[in-house]
């Protein structure tokens, strides 16, 4: 069963206002996330994959940064949750470093009913 990238209901939203101010940021986290997804393809856990771009957050949410985009960029973190038993790789929520504590709780309020169901 091949895994399945599904947003978040806010996501496109919010990732269209961060991109206006912060293009080369976007870009360098699509990329990113784009990396962690074929590692996913090609059948590595979610916790085995390791790259200087991931951040383990609390109840397994990871953060992808900017790292490796052009230029000096603004620490971005896109929000993910990958559920491995239904292989499902959640793209949630995208912001800067300064609003990363509120990110990371409207992160966890979204996969907790997802947990629930599992």
């Amino acid at each position: 069963m091949p895994w399945v990238l599904q947003k978040s209901d806010f996501f496109d939203s919010r990732f269209e206002r961060f991109k206006k101010k912060h293009r080369e940021e976007a870009t360098a986290v699509l990329d990113n996330l784009d990396t962690y997804f074929k590692a996913l393809e090609n059948g590595s856990n979610p916790i085995n994959i390791n790259a200087g771009f991931i951040h383990h957050e609390p109840e397994g949410i990871k953060a992808i940064d900017q790292k490796g985009g052009k230029g000096k960029l603004m620490q971005t973190r896109l929000y993910i949750y990958p559920d491995s038993a239904a292989m499902i790789l959640y793209v949630i929520s995208i912001g800067t470093k300064v609003d990363q504590k509120g990110d990371i709780r409207e992160c966890q309020d979204y996969i907790r009913p997802l947990k629930r169901k599992g």
